[in-house]
């Protein structure tokens, strides 16, 4: 059963007078109990993609074609009033830094209480009891004296724990993640990580994970999608993806990637830079630093075409073409 299905998407913002596409026809789904990891370098539209689904776009920017599912209600279509019902409710999010996430001036008790009371319509009473279980299912040691303390007086992870049981509050469907261990030491990332396949297995959501870490990728995604200058340039179980790269760009991430079997000389790395907004090709918007770059490149963007049965869906002319270079 499909909790997330995004068809089609286009997210467009208007700079100076311009329409420019962040997010171009970006389409995939997310079953239930499953994780979708999207990856790319900074600037190639993955949190658009997220502000997208959740209907937090900045004054500029707006969903200017395509379709936004969950459990088959049109996000695209609902109103802002409407939003703030589902937001929290039916979709939670893990951000990247959870400072900026957590009202310093609140303890952390109470805004976890918060969606309980507006959402679920529980008492202060009731409210207290289930977020401080919410605390003990994220593991927060002595929960119960913690309720009362402030963001502050938490470690980084511990932090981030209370985002997560502000996020799963509601029992949402999905939950979105954005890169939810950017500031975590690797053995706080594991147990974040470890704990949100927990939590996504035992409440059945489907889940987003938003990364540029492929090693997270390998480990605690079912799928993947990469994502390249506001398209989706490849998508394909984790497994295969690995072992079958296809896109140029997703060739070049694995390529870059340190490995134990490899010198640290050989290391690769991508030429160029993701170009801004501003400036993106009309055509395939990673020309400008593949290496297989053809005319046809330049002008036209290529379609998506799928591969083999497990749906191995790439963007690449030298694919569709069935090239050299195609898997």
């Amino acid at each position: 059963m499909s909790v997330l299905v995004v068809d089609d998407l286009r997210t467009s913002l208007q700079i100076n007078g311009g329409e420019y596409h962040a997010v171009r026809e970006i389409s995939f789904s997310i079953e239930e109990g499953e994780t979708l990891a999207v990856v790319g370098e900074s600037g190639c539209g993955k949190s658009m993609l997220a502000m997208s689904i959740m209907r937090l776009l900045p004054s500029v920017a707006s969903i200017t074609a395509g379709r936004i599912l969950l459990d088959s209600l049109p996000i695209e279509a609902v109103s802002e009033t409407g939003m703030e019902r589902v937001r929290g409710a039916k979709i939670g999010m893990v951000f990247q830094e959870p400072m900026t996430a957590l009202n310093p001036v609140l303890t952390v008790g109470e805004q976890i209480s918060e969606p309980l009371r507006d959402h679920l319509g529980l008492s202060r009473r009731e409210a207290r009891k289930a977020a401080i279980g919410l605390m003990e299912k994220v593991r927060i040691p002595s929960a119960a004296s913690r309720y009362s303390s402030y963001p502050h007086e938490f470690s980084g992870g511990m932090r981030q724990r209370v985002v997560i049981a502000l996020a799963i509050a509601c029992h949402p469907r999905l939950l979105i993640a954005d890169e939810p261990t950017t500031a975590l030491d690797v053995t706080v990332q594991r147990q974040i990580l470890d704990l949100l396949d927990v939590l996504r297995t035992e409440g059945k959501m489907g889940m987003l994970l938003i990364t540029h870490n492929l090693g997270i990728v390998a480990g605690h995604a079912d799928r993947v999608a990469v994502m390249y200058g506001g398209d989706l340039v490849e998508s394909a179980t984790v497994t295969d993806l690995f072992r079958n790269p296809a896109h140029p760009y997703s060739r070049a991430l694995l390529a870059s990637l340190p490995r134990v079997d490899r010198d640290l000389s050989e290391l690769a790395s991508i030429p160029g830079r993701v170009p801004t907004l501003v400036n993106m090709p009309d055509g395939c918007r990673f020309m400008d630093r593949c290496p297989h770059a053809m005319e046809k490149c330049n002008s036209m963007p290529p379609p998506a075409d799928v591969g083999d049965a497990n749906l191995h869906m790439v963007r690449c002319w030298l694919y569709v073409q069935g090239g050299e270079h195609a898997a």
